[in-house]
């Protein structure tokens, strides 16, 4: 399995790249997203085959179609030690631990079957551990292999930060760099970053939104001779494994909630980054029964307004609201490029003209319209997509709804998923919401809809008064350069 750039310029010269190659550096050198060369397909025979799999044993499945050039024994032997009861041990009264991923019938209503798919039982309590949890191990192996070191530099809107520290926390030859908005996270999102003390960790706070610390991610990324003199590596979802990993998830929640290849189901998935759902466009482009995947946002509804108009319309930094589902406060979808890429039939100079529109322009415009950018709005609904916007009084509304109506506490950017979702729904195909976080990770929103404090795990209950060790910055790519510079010594 070879892999190329959206930008189809990956690299001086014009070779392709193995998954080892690309696992460590995130961007490609023209400024683009890696995928595959094109996607492996899966048969009805291995669905069929997959269907009585642990989880571990399934990732090992479908990782081993993307990673080739990793030896399936050692492939094998990281994703049993990563998908472990032991490690996914947060599993709530009636799920089982040991199924990692599992899913529940939420309502159902005569035909019309509304499922939930539980990703936060890792030890952060969020679904970024699906995939976070696997990229420490895969860069602990490569790293030890090579006798080489990492400084891994991303961004967080909330939950990527934690499970990128909590994953990289002591492994060999591995820094973590964090920046994160300051102070917009929740407490409790900020406390999980903010006490570690391994001297691994570096946090960063920056006076400003998700979009600014992205933005310094890239600008960093791009910057070619500091990227390679520092060692720098990324674990946002614009780093591939990052999304493969996810991946197995869907194939998961399709094979415990159907009994034969004949069956579809659809998935409704909380969207900021579109790292999550696309990973679902994967599964569906390798031949996982999907019908429809709802894109389903917040205030923040730049990839609504696009799956509704055809319009990518990006939001400057004071435009992007600060809300009660802060992992979404998003405005520039990095993995949407990915989803153009395979739009514009893999056209990479059309995906480098279009992104290089946002940043000179902001957006562009596929909607077939005199003076648009192309007409291929029209396709979109060949791959599936279908998309819908929740807003504050929605997700009060959902959260008091679900608790009333199920018994059940659902966190906040679940609560997107649910009421987008129910807008969606079809007879005969059953629609799972990917569950995002534990509703303690959003305590203050939980109390406002409920009256009430939602459970925490064993382990978490006063980690808000934890020690906090962070450094305090302005949205400056020079400063954080110095800042990674007095840190690593290289």
């Amino acid at each position: 399995m070879q892999y190329v750039s959206t930008r189809g310029q990956a690299g001086a010269q014009p070779e392709l790249q193995s998954f080892s190659q690309i696992l460590l550096g995130g961007l490609a050198p023209d400024g683009g997203l890696y995928l595959p060369q094109s996607y492996p397909q899966v048969s009805g025979a291995e669905l069929d085959a997959w269907r009585s799999l642990p989880y571990a044993a399934l990732a090992f499945e479908v990782l081993k179609k993307f990673a080739t050039d990793i030896p399936q024994a050692d492939l094998q032997a990281l994703t049993t030690k990563t998908y472990t009861a032991q490690v996914y041990c947060n599993a709530r009264v009636g799920e089982d631990a040991a199924q990692i991923t599992p899913v529940s019938v939420l309502e159902r209503e005569g035909d019309r079957t509304l499922m939930l798919q539980a990703l936060s039982n890792g030890p952060t309590l969020a679904f970024k551990d699906m995939a976070m949890q696997l990229l420490g191990n895969l860069f602990e192996y490569t790293l030890d292999k090579e006798h080489a070191e990492l400084n891994i530099f991303g961004a967080t809107s909330g939950d990527t930060g934690s499970a990128a520290e909590y994953a990289m926390r002591g492994k060999r030859g591995i820094r973590v760099f964090m920046l994160s908005p300051h102070g917009k996270m929740s407490a409790f999102q900020c406390a999980q970053m903010f006490s570690l003390q391994d001297p691994n960790i570096h946090n960063v706070a920056v006076r400003g939104v998700f979009d600014d610390c992205q933005d310094m991610v890239k600008a960093v990324s791009n910057d070619l001779h500091f990227k390679t003199r520092q060692k720098i590596g990324t674990v946002n979802s614009i780093n591939w494994a990052r999304v493969v990993a996810q991946v197995v998830y869907y194939f998961r929640g399709y094979l415990a909630t159907t009994t034969d290849n004949a069956q579809k189901v659809s998935f409704a998935v909380p969207s900021g980054n579109f790292g999550n759902i696309c990973a679902g466009h994967i599964a569906r482009m390798m031949g996982l029964p999907i019908d429809r995947l709802v894109v389903a946002t917040n205030e923040n509804d730049v990839l609504d307004e696009f799956f509704r108009t055809g319009v990518y319309r990006v939001r400057k930094s004071a435009e992007t609201l600060h809300t009660t589902s802060p992992s979404m406060d998003i405005s520039k979808a990095s993995n949407f490029e990915r989803f153009i890429f395979d739009l514009l039939c893999r056209d990479g100079d059309r995906v480098r003209a279009l992104f290089h529109k946002v940043e000179t322009a902001g957006g562009f415009d596929l909607s077939g319209k005199p003076g648009s950018d192309g007409d291929e709005f029209s396709r979109v609904g060949d791959f599936g997509f279908v998309s819908g916007k929740s807003v504050h009084v929605d997700r009060l509304a959902t959260i008091r709804d679900v608790h009333a109506r199920h018994g059940l506490i659902i966190d906040t950017h679940t609560a997107d998923g649910v009421k987008v979702a129910r807008e969606h729904m079809q007879s005969g195909v059953p629609m799972i919401v990917l569950e995002t976080a534990l509703p303690a990770k959003f305590n203050e929103t939980i109390r406002e809809a409920l009256g009430r404090d939602a459970e925490r795990p064993a382990g978490f209950d006063d980690i808000e008064s934890l020690p906090q060790r962070f450094e305090v910055m302005d949205a400056d790519v020079a400063n954080v350069k110095a800042f990674i510079l007095n840190h690593t010594g290289l």
